[in-house]
């Protein structure tokens, strides 16, 4: 008996060796394939990794590479850089890493996986995959596939980064432990299944975080004189004005907005404006507002799941996606568009769709359409999904009771309500755009219609054309800025989305309508503001994807089975989370980021963040002009004049107050320029248009600002 023990003892110590030597073997060989495609893309700078040379240039110089200065404009630098300095920096990561994970195993009390096939070097196995990609490209190279070797060379940073991402989820379903799972499928056991999860803290220190970290950037962006007025300060001008009873309007043209956009959601902040009367009441509210939307990401997720570890992780991915942070800072430095509140408004939508309460999902769709028509763009084809799924559901149910549900006027109810808010928001869209905007800019075309130019002049002529001219429409859309584009949205989610296969398809026509963006082909990211409507079906769609597995029922199935399904299903929740921390630090504008910390980049943080000469300067000028002025200034001053009796745009771009003239309005008492602004033309007073052109009307003040700024005062009449 003792001497069969020891036989099973030693067989078993046998099985745990090689499988220890196994993954001491994937751990070297993953060491060795990320050295090498560390050395590829640092010699070659391809891809996504926001380098500046001088940035790469002095990490290669710290590596103990070799860099080769460019002797001409259109030569690249030359860097030489070898192996060792990687491989030791990938080794020191993976003794870190891999002692982390068995403390963190040992106290959460989780067995450590040696019993696996690979053990504790099973995340080392996406490391294989970037060594691979350089291999390959080096083969492709040797035999004379040129082509394909040059495909793999421009993607060699997006498979580093892949690696990267699946590396760090592997990480994190290790210390996922044994996998808990329960899948509720009513209000009851909902709420049952909640109080036997974890509490969300975890998501809620998350938006907290996050409120206050961009907040601050906010708020130093705005001390720092970097808030541009067109497009961001000068929505709060539209609530000073109403208040003071000018108008929903800015100065900024001549009009009431709504000839721009059916966008009033910012009114709804009045009451708390009043108390706090300033721009940065609104830049918080919409900081928070986006923040707050990890919430129902959270409830959505856990709904599909029944786990509270994958809800976590989708929810807080949302904190990390890089194209949520531009809609927060955009990259002009734009902080404030309504738009962002209907990005939560959405989900909320959701989730209160999910708890069967309709009234409160519509009063919520009402509010995203109030934060710009382009939401009706969603909620049409949602409406679609809507009625497509009641009938399933129905039809489901109908099978299950063994009754026939197929009649005319049985399914027609089913579908009413979810036809009915399709066809809401078309007719929206149509009163939108074709009615209210129209007149109140007096008959002229939609401003936006230009980015669509390539298909015709008017709505009706681009929408005649894209249905019509399907070659047209291929070509605009087979480029490589659609592949990028569609990739930076998905990719940060570990292409979740996808797999929420119908809900996916929710958001397809708007996201085609991007990628026609002719903006946005020109620059192929997730910059701006219009990919906002779109955001919030991705991760609904997450959710549901997610929640793919919850729906084969697997309690049908073997218990090893089961086990597969229950850890695959976290695996697909930690890549969306790892892949968001990867993107966000890549692509990214948060402290979390290369970019913040870079000295070279746009977004560093002693660049953007650190108040510089002109802010210190500014309340000289402040304090020189009376509240009861007029005053027509440039950009990034322009807000800190919106609550004077007037504040004009100073720019070269003709505006209707001036009647479309190259000069100031009539009114104008004060001009104030900012010299030193990076988009700043007027560096000095010969170049003032005024002084140059009606020079008796306007004399120049004496501000002691150190050259940062030059003010302009209307003289009397009696001058």
């Amino acid at each position: 008996m003792s001497q069969s023990v020891t036989q099973r003892t030693m067989s078993m110590s046998s099985a745990f060796g090689q499988r220890g030597a196994t993954s001491v073997g994937i751990v070297l060989l993953g060491c060795l394939s990320l050295a090498l495609s560390v050395q590829g893309v640092l010699a070659g700078a391809t891809g996504l990794i926001p380098l500046d040379d001088r940035d790469r240039a002095s990490l290669v110089d710290t590596l103990g590479g070799t860099v080769q200065l460019p002797s001409a404009t259109n030569e690249r630098m030359g860097i030489e850089l070898g192996l060792m300095s990687p491989l030791l920096i990938a080794a020191g990561v993976c003794v870190l890493a891999l002692g982390g994970s068995v403390v963190l195993l040992r106290l959460r009390r989780h067995p450590l996986p040696i019993d696996s096939n690979f053990g504790l070097g099973k995340p080392w196995i996406w490391w294989l995959l970037s060594g691979g990609a350089e291999l390959l490209q080096l083969l492709a190279f040797a035999v004379g596939l040129n082509s394909f070797a040059s495909l793999l060379y421009s993607m060699s940073s997006l498979v580093l980064l892949v690696s990267i991402a699946g590396w760090l989820g592997s990480l994190l379903v290790l210390q996922s432990g044994p996998v808990a799972r329960s899948a509720p499928t009513s209000q009851a056991s909902e709420s049952s299944a909640r109080s036997r999860l974890p509490s969300s803290w975890p998501v809620l220190l998350g938006i907290a975080v996050f409120a206050v970290i961009f907040f601050t950037l906010n708020l130093q962006l705005y001390r720092g004189l970097l808030v541009p007025h067109g497009d961001s300060a000068m929505y709060e001008e539209h609530i000073w004005n109403l208040l003071h009873g000018k108008g929903f309007r800015s100065y900024l043209d001549q009009g009431l907005f709504l000839g721009e956009h059916i966008q009033i959601v910012h009114a709804f902040l009045i009451p708390l404006y009043v108390i706090l009367p300033s721009h940065l009441t609104l830049e918080f509210c919409e900081t928070l507002a986006l923040a707050s939307a990890a919430m129902p990401i959270f409830w959505l997720a856990r709904r599909s799941t029944g786990s509270n570890w994958c809800a976590s992780l989708l929810a807080l991915s949302w904190l990390l996606y890089p194209p949520l942070q531009f809609l927060d800072i955009a990259i002009d430095l734009k902080t404030f568009r309504p738009i962002s509140f209907g990005v939560p408004a959405v989900l909320f939508a959701f989730d209160q769709y999910e708890r069967r309460r309709y009234r409160t999902m519509l009063v919520l769709f009402v509010v995203a359409l109030l934060s710009k028509e382009d939401y009706a763009l969603i909620l049409g084809p949602f409406g679609l999904w809507l009625a497509w799924d009641a009938l399933r559901q129905r039809c489901q149910t109908s099978k299950d009771a063994g009754k026939d549900g197929s009649g005319s006027a049985s399914k027609l109810r089913t579908i009413l309500p979810g036809l009915s808010l399709t066809v809401f928001s078309v007719a929206w869209l149509l009163l939108s755009t074709r009615i209210l905007i129209p007149w109140f800019r007096e008959g002229a075309e939609l401003h936006y219609v230009a980015y669509f130019s390539r298909f015709g002049e008017s709505p009706g002529e681009i929408v005649v054309n894209m249905l019509t001219r399907p070659g047209l429409l291929w070509s605009a859309l087979a480029t490589a800025g659609t592949l990028s584009y569609v990739l930076t949205l998905l990719l940060p989610l570990g292409l979740l989305p996808i797999v929420g296969c119908s809900r996916f398809l929710v958001g397809v026509p708007i996201l085609g309508l991007l990628c026609l963006n002719e903006l946005i082909q020109d620059d192929p990211m997730p910059w701006h503001h219009f990919h906002a409507p779109l955001l919030p079906l991705l991760f609904w769609a997450a959710a549901g994807g997610l929640g793919t597995l919850s729906r084969l029922k697997i309690d049908r199935f073997p218990g090893h089975v089961q086990s597969m399904l229950r850890v695959a299903e976290v695996k697909f929740a930690a890549t969306a989370f790892s892949a968001s921390l990867v993107a966000g630090a890549v692509l990214g504008i948060s402290p979390l980021s290369v970019q913040f910390w870079s000295p070279h980049s746009f977004y560093a943080w002693q660049k953007l963040y650190v108040p510089g000469e002109r802010a210190e300067q500014f309340p000289k000028v402040l304090a020189m002009i009376p509240p009861e002025s007029r005053v027509a200034s440039t950009d990034f001053v322009h807000p800190r004049f919106t609550h004077h009796e007037r504040s004009y745009d100073y720019s070269n771009y003709p505006r209707r107050v001036a009647n479309y003239e190259d000069r100031v309005p009539d009114d104008t008492d004060f001009i104030v320029i900012d010299t030193q602004h990076y988009y700043s033309e007027i560096k000095s007073l010969d170049q003032v248009r005024e002084l140059r052109t009606e020079p008796d009307k306007w004399e120049v003040l004496d501000t002691d600002t150190q050259g940062c700024f030059i003010v302009l005062k209307r003289r009397s009449r009696s001058d």
